[in-house]
């Protein structure tokens, strides 16, 4: 079978797409149809950044909440930024 490709709507080119939705929502199926593997892997590191910096806890509601307007932001809005205090590894 054919890998699965979409035309990525952060990096802008035709890649292979996801195995399946990340989430059992609309938004789920939104990603799922529209990001590639490769974009999904660098949220999935920008999210671990914010994890840490912001100090979020993925079972609370409050903070899951904070995580999904981040992640809309990231693949559909202008982009997420990272906390101004965010220094970058060497």
């Amino acid at each position: 079978m054919a890998e699965r490709t979409v035309f990525c709507v952060k990096l802008h080119k035709e890649l292979p797409g996801l195995d399946e939705p990340p989430f059992d929502t609309e938004f789920g199926k939104k990603i799922y149809e529209n990001v590639s593997q490769q974009a999904w892997q660098g949220w999935t590191e920008f999210c671990k950044m914010l994890l840490n910096e912001y100090r979020l806890n993925p079972a609370r509601r409050e903070d899951q909440e904070a995580i999904v307007k981040q992640m809309e932001q990231y693949f559909f809005g202008e982009g997420a930024a990272p906390p101004k205090e965010y220094v970058p590894q060497k």
